[in-house]
């Protein structure tokens, strides 16, 4: 009997606090594995960077690539924090010093071939003969990649046609999918050659594994809290699987490692140093507040609309972190107060319907209302803030919206700047289903807030 050791990590987004410990765990049992002669693979399933992070921001992920050199990994695949938050050329060098293949068989570039640096499925073969097909797929934002200027394809046709390959060339395969549990599970029904799919992008947690029809299912949740280990038995002469179990390592339980806390605050810090470039010289502070008055807030809205040549605009105010003091102001200063990887977007709404948008951000569940995911870097959303649209109290009980000193015109269509974020069904209803959705990528918030600081103040 063959044993075959997986060790997996999946969506780090760059929160490093758990990485000592990750490095010392796959890199010692690699060499227990191995001196015991079983075999050893270690994986990534992607979304390991996050621009929140200096080291990822300022190396645009090559500094990510230099960690998972480090701790030796095999193969990765990427995640949408890889690849759709930074330009076409930043995702096209990030990988350019990797010491491991980068798997994702459903991005090509726009002329339908492949990056050099990327390929569909990689067959790793052991000591014994046995060889695993690895594949990896990276989710769908197709959208984005196409602003982009990447092309993604429909991962589970391309699924399909590495299945078709690897027939007869592989006895075992194992599936990198940053696609997130649902497609996990529907793969498993589909296609039950799949031995194993290591799974990521929805943070979810199988402390044992998951079984779906032939295949196990293995994810290791986020922020490197957990690190998987899955261990497969084959018959050395049949290459037959004869079993599969997974499992979860709490980073939490495990020891420290020597100088814990100064290998992580030194990766911040290298990010850090990295992003000290001055922006400008601020005359006199900009605040930024959650709840009250907040005119930084006002400046990124107002910015927000030039941006996108909208008609109007509104944000959260919880989008900026804290404001800005008086005096240089940096790249990093920038980064720590407005983290999120959110871009610009319109919308094209009728009176009606952004009048109904508008109304709803009035209501009172919104300030404190704490928000995870959808690029949100922050903790609370905070009051809205608004560009071109007003609140005219007409009596006691009534009140319209101006939209530029005008009354909403119910019939009129307005282009509406908006965080990005905004665009995805738990916020509102009628952005979500409106089909005039507008990104502008690459640029982050911070990105068109440094481009009006400039402006503003062009001779600090």
């Amino acid at each position: 009997m063959e044993v075959l050791h997986i060790y997996h990590t999946n969506d780090l987004h760059s929160h490093f606090e758990h990485w000592p410990r990750i490095h010392q765990l796959v890199t010692q049992r690699r060499k227990w594995h191995e001196q015991e002669g079983d075999e050893f693979l270690l994986l990534d399933i992607g979304d390991h960077m996050d621009r929140w992070h200096p080291l990822a921001d300022a190396t645009r992920g090559k500094g990510i690539v230099e960690l998972l050199n480090a701790a030796s990994y095999d193969a990765v695949t990427f995640g949408n924090n890889e690849g759709i938050t930074q330009s076409y050329e930043d995702l096209d060098n990030m990988y350019e010093s990797r010491q491991f293949p980068v798997l994702a068989a459903n991005l090509y570039r726009e002329d339908g071939t492949r990056p050099e640096w990327l390929q569909p499925y990689k067959i790793f073969t052991t000591k014994a003969g046995t060889k695993i097909g690895t594949i990896g797929l990276t989710v769908n934002f197709n959208h984005i990649y196409d602003l982009l200027g990447w092309k993604v394809t429909d991962p589970i046709e391309e699924l399909e046609a590495c299945l078709k390959e690897l027939k007869g060339k592989a006895d075992i395969i194992v599936l990198l999918s940053h696609l997130g549990i649902h497609d996990d599970e529907r793969i498993g029904t589909m296609f039950p050659e799949v031995d194993v799919v290591l799974g990521g992008h929805t943070h979810h947690i199988l402390h044992e594994g998951k079984q779906v029809e032939n295949t196990l299912l293995a994810a290791a949740g986020k922020y490197g809290q957990f690190t998987g280990h899955v261990i497969v038995e084959v018959d050395e002469k049949t290459k037959k699987v004869l079993t599969k179990k997974a499992s979860l390592y709490d980073m939490n339980e495990m020891k420290p490692v020597e100088n814990e806390k100064e290998i992580i605050e030194s990766l911040y810090a290298k990010g850090k140093g990295l992003l000290e470039v001055p922006v400008v010289d601020l005359p006199h502070p900009l605040t930024a507040k959650h709840f009250e008055e907040s005119p930084l807030a006002d400046l990124l809205c107002k910015t927000l609309k030039e941006w996108c040549n909208a008609d109007c605009a509104f944000l959260n105010a919880g989008l900026l972190l804290n404001g800005l003091d008086k005096g240089r102001v940096t790249q990093y200063d920038l980064l720590a107060i407005c983290p999120h990887p959110i871009n610009p977007c319109t919308v094209r709404l009728t009176g009606a319907e952004l009048k109904e948008v508008l109304l709803q951000t009035k209501d009172e569940k919104w300030p404190h209302l704490q928000i995870k995911g959808l690029g949100f870097r922050g903790t609370v959303m905070g009051n809205f803030v608004y560009e071109g649209i007003d609140f005219r109290k007409t009596s006691e009980h009534t009140s319209e919206i101006l939209i530029n000193s005008e009354a909403i015109n119910p019939k009129s269509i307005y282009t509406v700047a908006i965080p990005d974020m905004f665009t995805f069904g738990r916020f509102f209803p009628e952005i979500f289903r409106s089909q005039t959705k507008k990104y502008f990528v690459p640029e982050f918030l911070r990105d068109i807030l440094r481009e009006k600081l400039t402006e503003l103040y062009p001779n600090s």
